[in-house]
């Protein structure tokens, strides 16, 4: 069996956590941990593209996943090396060729700056694309749905010894295939895409969980990685969700514990696991019942 292509690479992933101390409310000094936070600048054959904050666990991996999910390079096979030098504070991409991203003015012309938290910065070229693939319509169990948040529980191990950090997971059913865990959502994101890059590991029948909000980048992000369903504990933006109409992306919001909320796609949800007595707020707006089973 012919071995998976991976261009030559570092293994430069840094503490997640550093102690340091602080004073409480009674005067006492304590020993907490704080999450790291470092700039990592990506660099194409020289030349520089964007300086993320991250964490800096997976710099390899959120490098190559951030070029693919903006798009500025198409084929693995046309990187060579991945290399993270963290006391220059960058992390070097040398392609095949040395010749960088193609059409370089063109891709990188037109910024448009988010709201992502540790990121913020979308590429033309990551839109022009959006639309190349349509998504899967795939149905997802509401015991599965369940059994993912419990899992993801289990993951979020930084978020519960410094805070101050959202987790992202790649998803097969209620199973955790990846969990990675940064100062922004979109470099958690970024280092998934940059793992299933290299191992090819098809979205199809994924699910995509974060902790974040659900922006119009993290649907995008979702669709590049061609993952059909997308969950979070958080909210959801307008233009998110108009995303995911477009993209035929199953969105899931507020999930947590048993609540949940269906932004889009709830016809493809098999209520299965209904709770026995739901909590109704006198003043909650209840516009219909959903069909069950």
């Amino acid at each position: 069996m012919t071995a998976l292509y991976r261009p030559r690479m570092t293994r430069a992933g840094r503490s997640p956590a550093h102690p340091v101390k602080a004073v409480d409310e009674y005067g006492d000094a304590r020993e907490m941990n704080v999450a790291g936070e470092f700039p990592l600048t990506i660099m194409v054959d020289g030349r520089e593209v964007v300086t993320l904050m991250t964490l800096g666990v997976s710099p390899e991996e959120l490098a190559l996943g951030y070029l693919r999910n903006q798009r500025l390079i198409e084929r693995l096979d046309d990187i060579a090396e991945v290399t993270v030098d963290w006391e220059r504070e960058r992390v070097d991409i040398g392609t095949v060729t040395g010749k960088g991203i193609t059409d370089w003015e063109e891709k990188l012309a037109n910024r448009t700056v988010t709201t992502g938290c540790g990121q913020g910065t979308v590429f033309s070229c990551t839109l022009d694309k959006l639309y190349d693939r349509r998504l899967p319509l795939v149905r997802i169990r509401q015991s599965t749905l369940y059994g993912l948040l419990r899992s993801v529980n289990e993951h979020n191990q930084l978020y519960k010894q410094a805070g101050a950090v959202h987790g992202c997971g790649l998803c097969l059913d209620s199973e955790v295939l990846i969990f990675v865990e940064d100062v922004g959502r979109h470099n958690a994101a970024d280092a998934i895409a940059g793992r299933m890059w290299l191992d090819r590991i098809d979205g199809a029948d994924k699910i995509f969980y974060t902790t974040g909000r659900l922006t119009s980048e993290i649907v995008m992000k979702c669709a590049h990685m061609g993952v059909p369903v997308l969950i979070s504990r958080s909210g959801v933006t307008h233009m998110g969700l108009e995303l995911a109409h477009d993209l035929n992306v199953l969105m899931i919001a507020r999930a947590k514990g048993k609540h949940f909320l269906v932004y889009h796609g709830d016809d493809r949800i098999t209520f299965d696991a209904v709770p026995s007595a739901p909590p109704r707020a006198a003043n909650a707006a209840r516009v219909s019942s959903i069909p069950r089973p």
